[in-house]
């Protein structure tokens, strides 16, 4: 069976909300609600009366540090909001160790908003999660590299220097892997969620079959326990 998930379903929900959906990408949306290109920001707000930290933008090498100084600034924090194109893997992933730190830590999803790549992993950090309907958890195939140009100029260098890099990012590619592994096990994520979602992705899309990301829908995000409650609050 080649197709493990429901692109139907997917698109239907799509058309329940009124989105438009990727051609290249049918499960997602044509414009994915990731927010502002730019290094994240924590904005603090209180949504009728809960104490609630916004985090948008892309998920930088500094961005654990900055979160758990923004957590620790406010003792009544309940829940932290977000939407990211992604970002620094490695970052994303220490960024969500520092969530799970605090115990009843609520991670949302709001509706309307995506959290794609690095961000699934902030995410994940939470203790409880939402991905509120119409919230759009993306993924993808996690890779260390996207930098083509790279892979250009080794190839002008001649086949020797070629290897080197494919050897580098091979072994790159598989801690990387090894963590993400790990880093489902420890906040209770499904591991399917990697081995049938996540890496049945492809890096490059073809001519015949563009598609590289997947939106998961409301059953996915239960069945591999990205969201754990229907919804908080």
């Amino acid at each position: 069976m080649k197709r493990l998930l429901r692109p139907i379903a997917a698109l239907a929900a799509l058309a329940l909300l009124g989105a438009a959906n990727d051609p290249k990408n049918p499960t997602c949306p044509a414009e994915p609600g990731w927010g502002p290109a730019r290094a994240m920001t924590l904005t603090p707000r209180t949504v009728n009366g809960k104490h609630v930290l916004v985090a948008e933008g892309i998920i930088d090498a500094g961005l654990p540090d900055r979160l758990k100084a923004a957590i620790e600034r406010d003792e009544l924090l309940e829940e932290i909001w977000l939407r990211s194109r992604g970002g620094d893997a490695r970052a994303g992933n220490e960024a969500g160790k520092v969530v799970r730190s605090f115990t009843g830590m609520i991670t949302r999803i709001p509706s309307g908003w995506t959290c794609f790549s690095a961000c699934n992993f902030v995410f994940m950090g939470g203790d409880r999660r939402v991905v509120d309907p119409g919230g759009i958890f993306m993924v993808h195939m996690f890779t260390h590299t996207g930098d083509r140009e790279a892979i250009y100029l080794a190839a002008e260098e001649g086949t020797a220097e070629t290897v080197r890099l494919i050897a580098e990012i091979e072994q790159a590619s598989a801690l990387l892997a090894t963590e993400d592994n790990d880093f489902l096990i420890r906040m209770g994520v499904s591991r399917a969620l990697l081995t049938d979602v996540m890496y049945k992705q492809q890096a490059v899309g073809t001519d015949e079959n563009p598609s590289t990301r997947y939106c998961l829908n409301q059953e996915e995000v239960h069945r591999y326990n990205v969201s754990t409650v229907e919804r908080a609050g």
